[in-house]
């Protein structure tokens, strides 16, 4: 089953073409970074397929009525302010919204969503707390379970470990891929390369504007785009728990 379909897609912004006729089909239970440098379009790529971005060309997820995307995919930007001051479980329980009638409260069902996915971002003690007041990691993690209490078909993240601690970052990548061998669909732009070839199942890369490399993490990051996208050179090596990439230096 195909979770996002887009074909000849392109996001201009003024004058200029962000997006260059990007062709790419994710399937269900797919876990895919989005790979880049800072401009590559990562975030642009992200936002014109969920139709926030005016775009030409397919988006099988622009295409779909508004109250059907809500329940088709969830959206974590990379903006992890909030605004109200609302306690945890309050802001997690938005997350429910779109499953919802006008003026229809949360049934057990939604109670369920909701306690899973406080759970898996690791908030149980937090869920009382004024999100407001938490620490900028916390209230990253809050936002997350929020999304992943939303339970679409499709989780779309920008940049989901920006601000938080190496155990948190291990411990989301971890829940990310049990949500893709669950059947759901993950496609989150990445810096952390090494987090990316370790637990994501295909990685995207894009450079100026058009998809470069696409496949499994150890087809992707070979030294010649390493050298060639991202202008590092990095040692890579295959380990049992996958390839490891840490960067080492700047090319000249």
């Amino acid at each position: 089953m195909t979770a996002l379909h887009l074909q000849n897609f392109s996001v201009f912004r003024g004058p200029c073409d962000v997006l260059r006729n990007i062709n790419l089909q994710v399937g269900a239970g797919e876990c895919v970074g989005l790979l880049g440098p800072n401009g590559a379009g990562k975030t642009t790529l992200l936002r014109g397929a969920l139709g926030l971005m005016a775009s030409k060309g397919q988006s099988s997820i622009a295409a779909l009525p508004l109250a059907a995307r809500a329940q088709h995919v969830a959206w974590l930007p990379q903006a992890r302010e909030i605004a109200w001051p609302v306690k945890v479980e309050t802001l997690v329980a938005l997350g429910r919204l779109p499953h919802l009638g006008v003026g229809q409260k949360p049934g057990p069902l939604d109670q369920a969503a909701i306690d899973s996915a406080i759970a898996r971002m690791r908030l149980q003690g937090l869920r009382g707390r004024i999100a407001t007041q938490l620490s900028g990691g916390e209230q990253a993690r809050v936002l997350i379970a929020r999304a992943l209490a939303q339970a679409t078909p499709v989780l779309m993240v920008d940049e989901p470990a920006a601000g938080l601690d190496p155990a948190y970052q291990i411990a989301l990548m971890q829940t990310l891929t049990a949500e893709a061998r669950a059947g759901r669909t993950v496609i989150a732009s990445m810096h952390d390369l090494g987090l990316a070839a370790r637990f994501c199942t295909r990685l995207v890369v894009l450079s100026q504007g058009e998809v470069v490399a696409d496949g499994p993490p150890a087809q992707v990051l070979t030294p010649d785009v390493l050298a060639r996208v991202f202008h590092i050179r990095a040692y890579v090596d295959h380990g049992i728990h996958g390839p490891i990439i840490q960067p080492l230096d700047v090319m000249e």
